[in-house]
């Protein structure tokens, strides 16, 4: 069984448009299509000129995924793609052909590739070199009250970077963690979205003891993972508005700093919310990718107080 979906100009074939993803709850192939379409507006924006890797889950969000950042064979031919060099391992470097996301039927071919979340780089093709944005990737304790501390770390990385002059805006992450962007003008080297993201996270860290961990280790870990080990060329982050493979296909949603309080929920958010949402309040993270904040200052405070 298949369907074509015509998505403006372009027609996309999705193949068994009833095969359950989640089956727990019964959501589709083409349920999570049509949510693309609907979200595209929005979502497209984040993902452009990005270079995209593939996450597929061709058994469902419970079967073994794999990873694809060439673009694969038979792809449509309005589809675009850029080479980018990669180093998949140590001293080990080959050159990718990276397909670009950058109109709503895109998003359904990635659908029909099995991609449940949008996974892109946090470049984009004129600068590979140079982030838009410094992310904190906050990954909660497995505890009862563990997402209620990763929302008080998230406002005391807001106010930290209020303090160095840096506005920031808050999504979930659609998983269990909160994301924390920070977007800046296109000067800047990943080794310095690094280090401010390293610095400002030890800081928390020694004001706060239990509660906040840069520790990588599960096992050695206290607290709220603040991972600044998430800036680097070539990583990804989920995009907001992007389902993510967990029961219920929740969604990465933006939110307003003071929705973000203590009656949230990591997966408060689906589908059906994440597109009432925008209609309400339009794109919450259009602010991300204007950017607009130089990192030179705030790093020069931050060295400057060791």
């Amino acid at each position: 069984m298949s369907e074509q979906m015509q998505i403006g100009r372009r027609t996309v074939r999705l193949t068994h448009p009833e095969r359950v993803l989640f089956p727990a709850d019964g959501v589709t192939k083409g349920d999570l299509a049509r949510y693309y379409v609907e979200i595209g507006d929005a979502i497209v924006p984040h993902l452009r000129d990005r270079p995209f890797t593939l996450k597929r889950y061709p058994h469902g969000i419970h079967g073994q995924p794999y990873f694809h950042k060439q673009a694969p064979k038979g792809k449509p031919p309005w589809l675009p793609t850029r080479q980018f060099r990669t180093w998949p391992r140590a001293g080990e470097s080959r050159l990718v052909d990276f397909t670009l996301v950058n109109e709503t039927a895109a998003l359904v071919w990635m659908v029909q590739m099995n991609c449940v979340d949008m996974n892109a780089w946090y470049s984009r093709v004129d600068k590979p070199d140079r982030p838009d944005y410094v992310v904190f990737d906050l990954d909660p304790p497995e505890s009862r009250n563990g997402f209620a501390q990763a929302i008080r770390v998230a406002h005391l990385i807001r106010e930290a970077l209020e303090q160095l002059g840096l506005r920031s805006y808050p999504k979930t992450s659609g998983a269990d963690g909160i994301h924390v962007l920070v977007p800046i003008t296109r000067r800047s080297t990943f080794r310095e979205t690094y280090e401010l993201a390293e610095r400002v996270s030890r800081d928390l860290e020694g004001r706060n003891p239990g509660l906040v961990t840069t520790e990588w280790l599960k096992k050695k870990r206290s607290g709220v993972l603040v991972d600044h080990r998430q800036n680097g060329h070539g990583k990804t982050i989920a995009s907001a508005y992007s389902v993510r493979p967990k029961p219920g296909a929740p969604v990465s949603t933006p939110l307003r700093w003071e929705e973000l309080g203590e009656k949230v929920r990591p997966r408060d958010f689906g589908m059906r919310e994440a597109l009432e949402r925008v209609e309400r309040h339009g794109d919450l993270f259009e602010p991300v990718l204007r950017g607009g904040q130089a990192l030179g200052p705030a790093l020069r405070r931050l060295r400057e107080a060791d």
